[in-house]
């Protein structure tokens, strides 16, 4: 801290250092600790709050102890570019992913259950809408499917939706597919590599169906390309039908 700033910024720069990080930094002088508690349990509890609401899987996962030093090094180190409260959960996953180092007995899972878990919000609460005029009835095949906006086509490498207190899990490659349907509630599946590719050739709105099926044949090898064209087919409307695909693009409306 500059020493050549005035005395009461001095005081404020203590008073939030402390608040922060409370047993590394010394409280200020002439602050009474009863009143100093306060504060300090005050912005904790707060915090924690709004991280609760998102990651309560990853609270119990870890135990009173270890959550709440995980929260304490969030709040001590992490500098927020938003001013606003929903918005916490996307700060606390970028301080996991940029600035945390994990100690030797976390989870080697934590980040993908924190990302699992932050994912439901940020669907829930996305303004996205379909930026292209579509054909709910539109053919799948030889048009161009049009992706649910608020949707993510998601890979870990562990079983995140089977992670519970108490539950062993191991490694795995999992594909999740996320997205808010027509009732904005927010759907969670378990989908296979193929369908995960297909989505991932699909999202940029610019392969029909049809087109998209024939490169995973391609890329696959598959010895009966016909086969992944009627499974593809099948899976193409099951997406729609659940909501995950909204039908197809209007002739006419570009990438």
């Amino acid at each position: 801290m500059p020493s050549a700033l005035p005395e009461f910024q001095r005081f404020q720069f203590e008073f939030t250092a402390h608040l922060r990080d409370p047993k590394a930094q010394p409280r200020p002088a002439g602050v009474e600790a009863r009143r100093m508690k306060v504060y300090n349990e005050l912005l904790y509890n707060n915090l924690e709050g709004f991280l609760l609401a998102c990651f309560p899987v990853l609270r119990q996962v870890l135990g009173a102890g270890k959550w709440a030093r995980l929260v304490r090094a969030f709040f001590a180190a992490h500098r927020s570019r938003t001013p606003y409260f929903r918005q916490i959960p996307d700060e606390f996953i970028q301080f996991l992913q940029n600035e945390w180092t994990a100690p030797e007995d976390a989870p080697p899972y934590l980040l993908a259950l924190a990302h699992y878990e932050w994912i439901e919000l940020v669907l829930s609460v996305s303004n996205r809408s379909p930026d292209r005029a579509f054909d709910t009835a539109g053919d799948l095949m030889e048009g161009v499917p049009l992706l649910n906006p608020v949707l993510a086509n998601l890979r870990y490498d562990w079983p995140v939706q089977r992670i519970a207190p108490r539950r062993k899990v191991r490694p795995a490659e999992t594909y999740l597919l996320v997205f808010r349907d027509a009732e904005d509630a927010v759907q969670f599946s378990e989908i296979n590599a193929f369908t995960a590719r297909l989505l991932a050739l699909l999202e940029p709105g610019t392969l029909t169906g049809r087109a998209a099926l024939e490169q995973i044949a391609s890329e696959s090898r598959h010895p009966d390309p016909i086969l992944i064209l009627q499974a593809g087919s099948a899976l193409l409307d099951d997406l729609r039908a659940r909501g995950a695909l909204l039908g197809t693009v209007l002739p006419g409306e570009g990438a």
